[in-house]
């Protein structure tokens, strides 16, 4: 298990949530504002997926 942390502007957040659930197993994403408020931290709790798997409704 590892973790994943990832900045981005606000408007990507959601598409860099699937894009990172899409390639892990994950926990829900803790989001957080930057120090500038111009960004957006995005923390995941991840694992490698085994191959051949697809995601959850509960890592998505």
């Amino acid at each position: 298990m590892f973790e994943i942390r990832v900045i981005c502007t606000p408007d990507d957040a959601d598409r860099v949530r699937a894009a990172v659930a899409a390639a892990f197993d994950t926990g829900p994403a803790r989001q957080y504002s930057t120090r500038d408020r111009k960004r957006t931290r995005l923390y995941f709790t991840a694992d490698h997926r085994e191959p051949g798997t697809t995601p959850t409704s509960e890592s998505e």
